[in-house]
């Protein structure tokens, strides 16, 4: 778990799955998912509100599920589902089942899904029945018919079509399934979690992503947002990406409090749960801060704001304080990279650094130096397993390196006597992690 400084045990090891089952453990009882009180209009089937418990069963059920199809590990599963409580739970069934999740962006349809699917040797598709009016398990269907690898097809909500395996008594606990993951070779976190997609040239090409690639890009969001534990977070971003993934997914997990889903835009649903749920943080568009703000619907004191800018040069441009809330704005370029950026206390945006738009997935530059992020997990791994480096955006060095260990002075001084760059052994402040 990571504490109020952002500092996480286990961290080259840890798998998203590992995050998820130690907030379980923590605290049972305590709600982690809750639906949008529409979802019923959305997809067609009531909302749904699950403790850590009832989660937990739901996923190793839908991992079972996955395996009982003769699927094995590393197995590519392609997820399109509405942002509710069936997206998380079929997600990280996915990941609990050892196999590869492809989370797709809401608005793709056939011919996308297609063109992005054929190269990847997907195994079968997750869908919602419906995502509002759209019948993306039909699309679903469609796809399968055209790329041969893809045998099954499986789906949440009612009025499923035939031959499409139904998964919601997986998570309504009418399911008796039960999948224990077993033990991964080497680092954990080193194996591929998801594939998402970013456009290069004239082509979607696939970017495989590793949970820590994964968490390394939820940290950052998390450190700059000051997450206490057990948060409640309310998020309109669905995890369909990276971005998706870093702002929404690893910040709830890593902070083990309850994530708010919202589909929409829906302003009322939206007003219903700001009020009755007090998030500390809302995870939201950054183009619709300002309406939301001049709507009243952020009229609110207490918590910080998420903005996801697709387009950074929109934050830059901001020129007034979307509300009383801090803010914490988040830049998203394609789906490379991002990096996230707090406020000042004018509610001015802070500059963000002019080159990152080019850096290669993988690659750490901080000032002139260049790094495989490999690399450095690396040489950080040999000194200690369970300490963590990520790359966090810097306004003057574009990209800084910042390390958490239970003992970082200890880490600091074993780095610094094999020889590593200083830049790395400097990630290591003197601090450690409680217990």
């Amino acid at each position: 778990m990571i504490s109020r400084e952002g500092q996480m045990a286990d961290g080259n090891r840890a798998t998203l799955d590992d995050l998820f089952r130690r907030a379980g453990v923590r605290r049972p009882d305590a709600l982690a998912l809750i639906d949008p009180p529409n979802a019923e209009r959305i997809t067609g089937r009531r909302p749904r509100s699950l403790t850590y418990a009832q989660a937990d069963r739901a996923i190793s059920a839908l991992a079972a599920r996955l395996r009982s199809f003769g699927l094995q590990t590393d197995a590519v599963v392609v997820i399109q589902l509405a942002n509710t409580v069936d997206s998380v739970v079929g997600l990280l069934g996915v990941l609990r089942a050892g196999m590869i999740a492809v989370p797709l962006p809401l608005l793709w349809r056939r011919q996308e899904m297609v063109a992005a699917l054929a190269a990847i040797g997907a195994k079968a598709i997750i869908a919602s029945a419906r995502i509002g009016t759209h019948a993306a398990v039909e699309t679903a269907i469609e796809v399968a018919a055209e790329l041969f690898p893809i045998r099954y097809v499986c789906g949440f909500g009612p009025d499923l079509p035939d031959g499409v395996v139904p998964l919601d008594d997986c998570i309504d606990a009418v399911s008796k399934e039960f999948f224990q993951p077993a033990a991964r070779p080497g680092q954990a976190g080193a194996h591929v979690a998801a594939m998402t997609f970013d456009m290069a040239g004239d082509r979607v090409t696939p970017l495989p992503r590793s949970h820590s690639e994964l968490i390394a890009g939820g940290l950052a969001v998390f450190r700059e947002a000051d997450l206490a534990p057990d948060a409640t977070i309310l998020s309109t971003i669905s995890p369909g990406s990276f971005a998706g993934i870093a702002v929404t997914l690893v910040p709830w997990l890593l902070s083990g409090g309850t994530l708010v889903l919202h589909h929409g835009f829906d302003a009322a649903a939206f007003a219903e749960q700001i009020h009755a749920l007090e998030p500390a943080a809302v995870v939201l568009p950054g183009p619709a801060l300002m309406p939301l703000a001049d709507a009243g619907l952020l009229d609110r004191e207490r918590g910080t704001n998420l903005a996801l800018w697709r387009v950074a040069e929109q934050a830059a441009a901001a020129v007034r304080r979307p509300g009383k809330a801090p803010v914490v704005d988040i830049a998203s370029f394609g789906d490379a990279t991002l990096v996230a950026a707090r406020r000042g206390s004018d509610g001015m945006p802070r500059p963000l650094p002019v080159d990152v738009a080019s850096r290669r997935s993988g690659v750490t530059t901080v000032g002139f130096y260049r790094f495989r992020q490999s690399e450095i997990d690396a040489i950080v791994a040999a000194i200690d397993p369970t300490a963590i480096i990520a790359a966090l955006p810097d306004a003057l060095l574009g990209e800084r390196l910042a390390g958490s260990a239970r003992d970082s002075a200890q880490v600091n001084a074993a780095l610094e006597a094999r020889g590593a760059n200083a830049l790395i052994a400097g990630a290591f402040h003197a601090r450690s992690i409680a217990a």
